[in-house]
């Protein structure tokens, strides 16, 4: 869930994080950080850390999964661009301004950490989560933590199970015969008889103070954490982003709120529903273009007991709200001038609390819906101070289809929940 940007934390860094810095595990006297590198000059795909995914900007999931967490003093973004800090404050972190000696091509991420870490000196523990691995999970940092916390472990790092075959690479054109590394040719295991290998995926780096200013990430006693293979999701290249997003649609972490209890949808007209204008005849009779597959979502909802009530700011001929009432089958709400109050007044009616109800807004009047909002969303053109409050950004423009993508998208939710709660319930029984 999107969170709102931090008023208190403009000024520098280290003070903002000493106000509000505290111990969260009584075990371990030492602050820990979670850090987050986002350098603005990827080559693969341009700004790829505040491209949206699923409707998130990419360095959204890992701050999402961090905050949730609890297990962190405090969450941080390392940046050299201010797109990334405005993204990045937008979701809850700070944010660390590297400085352009280690924001090079050549730059690696130890030297990054290690100014991180200079420049915060009272952090005994430094997180390195990576932007670019969006299935991350909270659990799986509370319990890779514990290793240092209540074990004693300098470092721990992610790793995922594969079962690939390694053969030695050799120059093309020499003639040289290759050879197996790590199986017997003449007596191929099974997989269901090869435990496979451990490899790093990239998703956390756990490492003590210590250990960074000895210019180590990985050193001292170190302990891997094992992650499946569903949660170890990377992205470097384009090719990269539909498998992402289709993996991070089923094994995402989507925040603590349920959407699976939606019972209301609220959509705007003007801005999403429709592109926002108004065409008038010569005879002074008012239209609007409605997208058909947006109706159609509509009706999805409703197949599936969410109720959709239309809201519109602006007034409109009552000829025409009872032909968009009547076509989209749903009722429509006019010159609704305070919305959170309509809001609240239809939450209190209908006896509802903020997780049940999804809010598809465009502009400044929506941002409190927005927020408070189980599940918010707005169009991809919607103005900035829209985009900055959603928990759902569309790919599709007001008016082209981004009511049937947010009515899927919520959709979706619902049914992954249903899966999960059934999953669990199964567990239950069997065990």
């Amino acid at each position: 869930m999107a969170a709102a940007s931090n008023e208190d934390c403009s000024g520098l860094n280290e003070d903002c994080s000493n106000a509000k810095r505290r111990k969260v595990n009584s075990e371990d006297s030492r602050y820990i950080a979670a850090l987050i590198l986002a350098r603005g000059g990827s080559k693969g795909i341009p700004l790829k850390n505040i491209k949206m995914l699923a409707g998130v900007p990419l360095i959204g999931w890992v701050i999402r999964a961090a905050l949730d967490s609890g297990v962190f003093d405090s969450v941080w973004v390392s940046t050299d661009h201010d797109e990334i800090e405005r993204v990045a404050r937008a979701w809850g972190a700070e944010v660390h301004r590297r400085s352009p000696g280690v924001s090079k091509d050549s730059s690696s991420s130890l030297e990054t950490i290690q100014e991180f870490s200079r420049l915060n000196p009272d952090f005994g523990v430094i997180c390195n989560i990576q932007a670019t691995s969006p299935c991350l999970h909270p659990h799986h940092l509370k319990e890779a933590v514990e290793f240092i916390t209540k074990e004693g472990f300098d470092s721990v790092f992610s790793v995922v199970r594969r079962h690939h075959f390694r053969w030695q690479e050799v120059e093309k054109g020499d003639g040289q015969c290759t050879k197996a590394l790590n199986l017997n040719p003449v007596c191929r295991p099974r997989r269901q008889d090869w435990a496979g290998e451990l490899c790093e995926n990239g998703s956390f780096y756990f490492t003590t103070k210590e250990l960074l200013e000895k210019g180590f990430l990985q050193s001292g006693k170190m302990k891997y954490f094992e992650m499946k293979p569903e949660y170890s999701v990377d992205i470097d290249v384009d090719i990269d982003w539909p498998v992402a997003e289709q993996r991070v649609l089923r094994f995402g972490y989507f925040g603590k709120d349920k959407p699976e209890v939606v019972r209301l949808l609220l959509c705007n007209v003007s801005g999403c529903l429709t592109d926002g204008q108004i065409y008038i005849s010569a005879k002074g009779e008012e239209m609007v273009s409605i997208n058909t597959r947006d109706q159609a979502g509509i009706d999805m909802l409703k197949k599936e007991a969410v109720k959709v009530i239309l809201i519109e700011k602006d007034p409109i001929t009552k000829a025409l709200a009872d032909k968009l009432s009547q076509r989209m089958g749903c009722p429509l709400l006019q010159k609704v001038d305070d919305k959170l109050k309509k809001v609240q007044e239809l939450m209190k009616e209908k006896k509802m609390e903020w997780k049940e109800v999804a809010y598809l807004g465009n502009d400044e009047a929506d941002i409190k819906c927005l927020e408070l909002a189980g599940l918010s969303g707005v169009p991809m053109d919607a103005p900035t101070v829209a985009l900055n409050h959603a928990k759902y950004i569309c790919r599709n423009a007001a008016g082209r289809g981004a009511v049937r993508e947010f009515a899927e998208h919520i959709l979706l939710l619902k049914k992954k929940a249903k899966s999960q709660m059934e999953q669990d319930r199964i567990c239950r029984n069997t065990f």
